[in-house]
Order: structure tokens, then sequence, then C-alpha cells
């Protein structure tokens, strides 16, 4: 039996071998064999690319759009820059057909040097403002311009001036705001330390004024205009209508003016000259202009919702007889460079004692002042017996915050409309170790006295909270404020000092451009920059 057993097993065995000698070489081999392991696997094929990326830049249109002037607008081909390649569209020199310049993708506007809106209408209304000859066209001019436009200056010496007469309804939106700005910007050629690189905005009406052109005419009446200063060509302000109607700018930015037009003399940002009441002034931001952020020579317009960032002089300057009401501003000066003040009130003259008086009524401000104010010696300058009444204000400086130049500021005189020393309710003041400066016939003991009325709630001891630069904190808000109502009945009712109350306050957002100066959220664009607004 074991002997069967041993002969089946040798059987079994051979026949295995035999089978193993039949594979071939896509077998795997046994262990110890020496052959090779090959295993087949098949690659699956790559993905396909993804799509390229869609181009966020803009494409110029094929042409200008059509307006109503006879001489249309010129087609001056293509302009690019960072945000891609625009049609150039430029305006003529002189505009005599009420016209609107549309919103049009791919077309930005140019200005080819001084630009007029209308031709000056005189102080009092000629003729054609009661015409309807269409024959007449060289007053009762309106340009108006569409949000999300943008306008730029080709060269240092190109503004627009809206002349007595005509009007400019510049009005945009929150989320798409006109953009007056320079060459370089479109360019994508500016910094945050750009400036002075075209003229600005100016307006012209026939409000009273005084420093009349004609030494000899009474301020204030039809007899009294003054030429713009800055213009070497005829540009006249002033007149008696102190209603006078010139348009509206609402959700507007001017960016990068202030080029020396003739002498040492600037244009601002935007220059207003004898505007009347019935013009509308909002949301305007004012960006690096060389000069003054604004300036209001004469007549009787309200401003509200400003943003002033970078101006190279001072951020707020009236004169001349100015008489309206401005509340709502944040200005903010640039870490670095040369700047005056926050405010400059009228100049000192031989014509101090004429009328109507300056009178500068201010509610509701947050001034951030970072220079040292060589020239003016403080944050604010106030001189040229010129009245002000200032409530609800927060300002932070290292250097003196308030100079009074000149005896007459303090006693008031009936016969020359002469209200009394300038009032400061409810402002809060964070200043150097020397608050108060006076001069020419006054010491820093009276500014003080001036400043610290018992009941009126201001300080320059104040310690400032803000956030994000501007915003107010806990030690703002803990601040008594007051009615702006008991100074002038045509301020709006606020509850807060500064501009704005607090982080749900978001009034300047959107509509304003960015910059190392101020940034005002991430719904706004860089200044830097052009907006890409979607049609």
């Amino acid at each position: 039996m074991q002997t069967l057993e041993k002969h089946r097993n040798l059987l079994f065995l051979a026949a295995s071998v035999a089978v193993l000698a039949g594979c071939g070489s896509e077998e795997i081999a046994s262990p110890g064999s020496g052959g090779n392991v090959t295993v087949n696997i098949t690659t699956p094929p790559p993905p396909p690319p993804p799509p390229p990326p869609v181009s966020t830049l803009v494409t110029p249109a094929g042409g200008c759009p059509t307006v109503n002037d006879p001489a249309g607008l010129r087609d001056l081909g293509t302009i690019t820059g960072s945000t891609g390649t625009y049609r150039n569209c430029e305006l003529p020199a002189r505009i005599t057909r009420s016209m609107t310049l549309p919103r049009a993708a791919g077309v930005v506007y140019s200005l080819g040097g001084r630009v007029d809106v209308g031709t000056d209408g005189g102080a009092t209304a000629r003729s054609c403002e009661g015409s309807t000859s269409a024959t007449v066209v060289d007053c009762r001019v309106t340009l108006s311009i569409e949000p999300g436009v943008i306008i730029f200056g080709s060269t240092g010496t190109s503004w627009l001036h809206v002349n007595r007469g005509n009007r400019i309804s510049a009005i945009g939106t929150a989320t798409a705001p006109v953009v007056f700005t320079s060459r370089d910007n479109v360019l994508g050629l500016t910094t945050d330390d750009s400036q002075g690189q075209w003229g600005g905005v100016v307006i012209s009406g026939r409000a009273p004024i005084t420093d009349c052109f004609v030494s000899t005419a009474p301020p204030g009446t039809d007899a009294c205009d003054k030429q713009v200063e800055g213009a070497v060509d005829l540009a006249r302000y002033g007149g008696s209508i102190a209603n006078d109607n010139s348009g509206t700018l609402r959700y507007v930015q001017i960016r990068y003016s202030g080029f020396v037009l003739s002498g040492n003399s600037e244009l601002q940002a935007l220059t207003t000259g004898g505007v009347g009441s019935g013009t509308s002034i909002s949301f305007v931001h004012l960006h690096n202009s060389s000069d003054d952020g604004l300036e209001f020579f004469g007549g009787t317009h309200n401003a509200t919702r400003l943003v002033i960032t970078g101006a190279d002089d001072d951020s707020v300057d009236v004169d001349v007889g100015y008489r309206g009401l401005i509340q709502h501003v944040i200005a903010v000066q640039k870490t670095s460079g040369a700047a005056d003040s926050m405010i400059e009130l009228d100049s000192a003259n031989a014509l101090e004692d004429q009328q109507p008086r300056t009178f500068l009524k201010l509610a509701n401000f947050t001034f951030i002042h970072r220079n040292a104010a060589a020239g003016n010696q403080a944050a604010m300058l106030f001189r040229g017996g010129a009245d002000a009444a200032l409530v609800n204000g927060v300002m932070t400086t290292s250097t003196a915050c308030l100079r009074l130049s000149g005896a007459n500021m303090l006693p008031a005189n009936a016969a020359i409309g002469k209200v009394g020393p300038p009032t400061f309710r409810s402002v809060a003041m964070q200043c150097g170790a020397t608050p108060f400066v006076g001069s020419s016939g006054l010491t820093a003991q009276q500014v003080a006295d001036t400043f610290n009325v018992t009941g009126n709630n201001s300080t320059t001891t104040f310690t400032a909270s803000l956030t994000g630069g501007f915003i107010n904190g806990a030690n703002e808000t803990g601040r008594t404020a007051t009615d702006p109502k008991t100074v002038d009945a045509g301020f709006d009712t606020t509850t807060y000092v500064g501009a704005v109350s607090g982080a749900t306050d978001t009034w300047y957002a959107g509509w304003t451009c960015n910059s190392a100066t101020a940034n005002f959220g991430t719904s706004g664009t860089a200044c830097t920059t052009l907006p890409r607004i979607t049609l």
C-alpha cells in the first residue's frame, strides 16, 4: 500500500510540472522561478483643460455716443490703462445745447482744456433766460451726467466751468458715482501721493459776494462780480440772486485736481463762486487736490455729506461773503507731505467790513489733522472779521487747534453785520500742548476764552477713540451733542458729535474711493484705479 501511495504522488508531481512548463510569459511565475511579474494597467485620458478665465478688462466701445450739442463729441480713438481700454470721447470746448453724457460700456469722456457749460449769462437774468427762441443758446444750458460716467482732464490746464445762468446735473448713485479725474488715473499711473494733474470743477452763480472786481461796486449787488481764482480768460461769478440755481452734484468724486492755471493761483477740487441756495451739493468726495479740497467764494448754497481726503492746502476754505450751511463732513489729511489747515475762514484784506459778511455754519464734522499747518499755525484759522458757528465736531491734531487772527473777530457790530465772536457747541478737540493761538491783536487767552464758554460743552482735552480713522468710538459716543437746529433751523437734527455716529452709520460707503489716507470700506474701489460699473 505504501508503494502504491508513493507512485500516486510521483505521478501527481509530474503532471503538475508539465502544466507549469506550458505557461507563457504573460503568466505570473512561481516564487523562485526567476520569471518577470507583468501587470497590465489602462491609464485614463487626462481631464480637459479648464476654460480660459473671463477677462475683467474693459473693452472699448465702437464709437462715441450721440449728444445734443451741435459740436458733438470728438472721437479720439482709444486710451488704455490698468482697467482696460476705453473709447475716448472729448467734450466740445463750449457746450451750447443742453445735453446728457450717457453711461456707455467702454466709454470715458475727456476735457481737452477749459470746457464751458454755456456762456456767462451775466449777474442778472439775460433775455435768453425767458426766451423760447431756438436760436438763443448761450445760456440756459444744462450738462447732465449719468451715474457711473467717468470724465478726465486730458491736460494739466483742463477744467470744467459752469457759467452763470447755466447748470450742471451730475447725479450718480451710491454704487455708481460720477467720477471726475486725471488722465494719469485713467492710464493707471496715479499713486496715493498724486495730485495737481488737472484743474477741477468750477461752478459760477449769481448769488451775492464781496471783494468786487470793480472796487467801487456795491458788494452783494448785480454790479459786484469777481474773476474765478486761477482762470486766465473771463470767468465771472456773483450777483444779487440769493436763491440762484446752478444745478446738482450728488454722488460725485473729484480726484487729483489743483493744477496751477496762472501765477500762484490753483483751482481746488471743487470751487464755487456766488452759487445760490437753489443749488444742491451732497455726497461729494474730493481727493488729493494740490490746493484746497473745496473753496466757496461767497454765495448762499448749502453742502452736506462731504468727504475730503489728501488736500494739500486747506480741506475747507470759505470767504468773500459765503453764507451757507455745511453738515456731515469727513476730512482727513495725508500722513506725509505738505498740507495746512482743516478750515481757513476768510481772508485778511482791506474789505473786511463789506457785507454780506462771511458766516460759516458747520455741523457734524470729523477732522483728522496730520500736518504742522506751518502757514496757518493751527488746524483751524478764522480771520477777516468773519462769523462762525461750529456744532457737534470732533478734531484731532498734534499742533494748535484754533487760531483767531484780528481783534475784529470778537465784538458784535450791527452796522457791518458782525454777529460776534465765533461759537463752538459740543466740539471735542484733541490738541497739542498749546491748543490756542492769537494774532493781530488777540492773545491766546482770548482765543481760549472764546472757545471755552461755560455751558457749550466743548473741550480741548479730549482723547479720541475713533475706529477706522473717522468712525465714532466710545469716547465720541459719550459726548453730549447739541441739536444743530439751535444754530440754524436749516440743519438736520442729530444726537451725536462727529460726522459718523458709529459702525452702523455708513453714509460714506460705496460712492467714495479708498487710499492710504482713508479707507471707506470694501464696497468702494481704490482711488488709484477706475471703478468698473456693470451696466
